[in-house]
Parts: structure tokens; C-alpha cells; sequence
């Protein structure tokens, strides 16, 4: 009792903040506590608003912001235009960045062929066959957009539904109110892989993966290639298992009588996750050892998906993951940037990424898998219509485009077979069913059972959520 009266009032309103998160939390669930609400690490036992339609997210992450308009929105009109100036009626006044605002806009079309695949006839590039060749599995999404024009903001609006860090990701939004379905591993698990040839790089931030104001427990955890896949989990030299078994046994009774002193919720989650982490000892080595995969798998994956790191081997462990009941799994892959030499780069990017990106769609399929498992493949933002630098030679690039951009997705509850929106005859603005990233994350939430509007948290006096205020859930995008 005088450790309650000696509290500081930062400490009571944290604490009682906390509280009413958890009491919260539990009402829109249905009642039920769950380990979102930092009393246990078990998963939540309660349904969800809706029937789920997706039990997890898989969601290929291309950072840099690839080309829609050389990989999925085919713009065949661009071809007569070769040269000319972007017209002011179709740019009306839109901002671009520091990198072409001093040059003359001029309009280039794409130098990669196009052609239509499967039942559903969607447009795609020459440079991605593997992805074409699953055309009817997909949801081509070509009207996304976003305010964010800079990557470091956009990619944080992508991730967070805010362009400032501090917010909680998606991933830590999905475990928060789900929980997770295997209790050896964290519920979200991030992984990034790099292209061999370094076309290009883009800095990534842990912010990406942070569970912000959300409690600790639910940020991401990284998966690394190399000998440590997860620092300082394993033992340091001397001490064995029983011993760590032993200092845990110890800490955990500490811990215990702490927090009946002072009734701190955070100290529940903290030994929650040192047990996890003691589960992880041993859950972790058998998840990246990919001895026992059969030969077919790196056929299906591509040869490069034998190397520790690659997007190919990140993609099969997404897919391990997912067999483990792993909530949410994000790989992001760098590179997408082309801001010069783009016929070139977005050659190789695609190179590394299109054969291991539908080998995880075609594995999940085959394995009964994709039906409850969300893939997601996106990026930032779009790339412009109008080149960067001289289109007459092979060095020309694309600048930043937010008005629009292309992502897919397959599985878990989406429409299948089908192109959804569309842009004008340059690729510049939306003229139908426009998308916009927190309607996108409405989508996904609803695919998981979440309806986005009630789905909030209590910080500093305010109830947050992924969306912030807006986003409408795009009924075309599900089956």
C-alpha cells in the first residue's frame, strides 16, 4: 500500500491507462482477456467482430516503391506519347519531389512488353512470368494511393496508417487483438533480405515493425540469416539449459512478488516473454534449418532461395511460419528504388524476386494453406509516368508517384482472377474505385475478423486505431 501511495501521478495515470486498455479490450472481444491486454502470452480464446476469412497475414514488403507502370498497369497509349510533356490538365498542379521538380516532365512509356494471362486476362509485364503464370490466383489492386511522397513517411503511412514514427505497425495491430497460434514463437515475424547485385538501397527502420503505444510484447521480432537469427537468444558460453531454467525459475518468483507489491502489468508481459524466449532455444534452430525441405521446394522457390537471407530462402520460411501458426509474417525485400538505370535494375529486381514471390503463393495453395493465409505484395508508393534524366538512354529512372500505384494480393477471403480500379490513359491519378492505404488496411482487417472501427486503443486520453479516422472497407477486393 505505500508503494501505491508513493506512486507518482505519471505512474497512476500509466497504470490506470493500462487498465483501461485491458478492460477494453476485453469488452470488444467478447469478454475474454487476452495476452493482448499483457496478462498472459497465451492467444485470445474470443472471435473476432466477423467470421474470419483469413487466420494470418503474409504481407512481401518491396521497398523502394516498384514501377506499377512497368510491372501491372499497362498503359499501351503511353507508347504514341513517347517525348511529349506531361499535360497540365492531367498533372493539375500535383507536387513531385526535388529530383525532376527542376526538369521538363516528360512522358516514357514502358520499354518491357505486356501481355494477358489466365482466365481473368490480367495485364502483366514480360518481367514477371512466375507472377503471370498465377494471374488467376491474384487480386491486382491498381488504384492505391497515398499523400506520403518521400519513402521514410510513406513507408511508415504503409505501415502504421500515420507518416510520423510512434504508431503502431499493422503486424503488432493483427497480434494485439488476435494473439497468436503458436506459443513457441512470437505471433509477428519480421525477416529482410537484400538483392545480390545491390541495385539500389533503401534504409529501413525498426519503427516499421514497432508495436508503439501498443504493449511491447506485439512488435516484431527479426529474423536474421547467419549464425544468430535472433540476438542474444541463445546461451552464453558456460551456461547450460537447466542453468538458464533455473535463473527464469528464480526471476520469475521475483518478478511474482513485484508485481503483487506494486501491480505493474508491464512485469507480467516481461516474464512472459522470457519465456518465450526460452521456447524460442529450441523452436527457432528447427524453424531456419531447411535440411529437411525436398528439392521440389527450391525448384519451385529458384535456386537462389539455397542462400541464407535471399528473398527466396525468406519466402520459404514465410511459408514454415505460416505451418506454424505463426499471426503475421513480413519480409521486406530492398532495391525497388530506380531512379536511374530502371530498365537495368527493375530487370534484376524482378530477376530475385517473381519466381520465390508465386512459389509462396503456389506452396501455400498446394499445402491447403492459402485459403486462411493473406499474402500481400507492395511497396510505398508508385513510380511516375514522366522519366527521370534522359529517356533516349539507358539511364533514365522514374521518381516518387503517391497518386497511384499497384499492389496484389491472394488468398485469405480476397477476389480472385480479378483487376480492381483504374488509372487515367498516363498512369498518373485514379479515375475509378480509388483505394487508399487506410481503406486497405480496413480490408485486411476485415479479411482477419477485425472490424477497424471498433478496434482501438486507449493512449494519452485518445482511442487509436491502424485507420485514424477514416478508411472504408473495399467490399470489391473480397470474394
Amino acid at each position: 500500500m505505500e508503494q501505491l501511495l508513493a506512486m507518482t501521478r505519471r505512474q497512476f495515470l500509466g497504470r490506470g491507462a493500462a487498465g483501461i486498455g485491458s478492460a477494453a479490450l476485453a469488452s470488444m472481444l467478447g469478454g475474454v482477456t487476452s495476452a493482448s491486454a499483457g496478462t498472459s502470452g497465451a492467444a485470445t480464446s474470443a472471435p473476432p467482430h466477423y467470421p474470419a476469412r483469413a487466420k494470418r497475414v503474409i504481407m512481401l514488403t518491396q521497398a523502394g516503391a516498384p514501377s506499377q507502370l512497368d510491372l501491372l498497369d499497362y498503359k499501351p497509349g503511353l507508347i504514341a506519347r513517347r517525348g511529349e510533356l506531361l499535360p497540365d490538365s492531367v498533372r493539375m498542379g500535383q507536387r513531385v519531389t526535388t529530383m525532376t521538380a527542376g526538369q521538363a516532365q516528360i512522358v516514357a512509356p514502358s520499354p518491357f512488353r505486356f501481355a494477358q494471362h489466365g482466365r481473368s486476362g490480367a495485364w502483366m509485364s514480360e518481367l514477371l512470368p512466375r507472377t503471370a503464370a498465377i494471374a488467376d490466383d491474384l487480386c491486382i489492386v491498381r488504384s492505391v494511393h497515398t499523400e506520403q511522397i518521400n519513402h521514410a513517411p510513406a513507408m511508415t503511412f504503409f505501415q502504421t496508417g500515420h507518416q510520423i514514427p510512434g504508431r503502431p505497425c499493422i503486424g503488432a495491430w493483427t497480434v494485439y487483438g488476435l494473439g497468436s497460434e503458436n506459443r513457441d514463437l512470437p505471433g509477428f515475424i519480421v525477416m529482410v533480405s537484400k538483392d545480390v547485385a545491390r541495385t539500389c538501397d533503401q534504409p529501413l527502420y525498426e519503427h516499421l515493425w514497432s508495436a508503439g503505444f501498443l504493449p511491447a510484447e506485439h512488435q516484431g521480432v527479426k529474423l536474421r540469416a547467419g549464425r544468430e537469427p535472433v540476438l542474444y537468444l541463445p546461451n552464453p558460453p558456460g551456461v547450460s539449459r537447466s542453468v538458464r531454467r533455473g535463473q527464469l525459475d528464480d526471476l520469475g518468483t521475483l518478478n511474482s512478488m513485484h508485481e503483487e507489491a506494486t501491480g505493474d502489468p508491464e512485469i507480467a508481459a516481461r516474464v512472459s516473454q522470457y519465456e518465450l524466449a526460452f521456447r524460442m532455444q529450441m523452436s527457432v534452430p528447427q524453424l531456419m534449418d531447411l535440411s529437411d525441405e525436398p528439392e521440389e521446394t527450391f525448384e519451385l522457390y529458384g535456386e537462389a532461395a539455397r542462400r541464407p537471407g535471399s528473398y527466396g530462402a525468406n519466402c520459404i520460411l514465410a511459408r514454415r511460419l505460416a505451418e506454424r501458426g505463426v499471426r503475421f509474417i513480413q519480409l521486406y525485400h530492398v532495391g525497388w528504388d530506380q531512379h536511374r538505370h530502371l530498365p537495368e535494375q527493375l530487370r534484376i529486381q524482378c530477376e530475385h524476386t517473381d519466381q520465390a514471390s508465386a512459389g509462396l503463393v503456389v506452396d501455400l495453395k498446394r499445402r491447403g494453406l492459402l485459403d486462411d493465409t493473406l499474402v500481400v505484395w507492395g511497396g510505398e508508393f508508385g513510380r511516375s509516368p514522366v522519366g527521370q534524366g534522359d529517356i533516349e538512354t539507358p539511364d533514365y529512372g522514374r521518381d516518387h508517384h503517391p497518386r497511384c500505384f499497384s499492389v496484389w494480393m491472394a488468398g485469405g477471403g480476397v477476389r480472385s482472377g480479378t483487376t480492381f480500379g483504374e488509372t487515367d490513359e498516363y498512369g498518373f491519378n485514379v479515375t475509378r474505385d480509388p483505394v487508399h492505404i487506410h481503406d486497405l488496411h480496413a480490408t485486411l482487417l476485415r479479411l482477419l475478423g477485425i472490424d477497424h472501427e471498433r478496434f482501438t486503443f486507449l493512449s494519452q486520453g485518445r482511442r487509436f486505431r491502424l485507420t485514424d479516422v477514416a478508411g472504408e472497407v473495399v467490399g470489391g477486393l473480397m470474394s
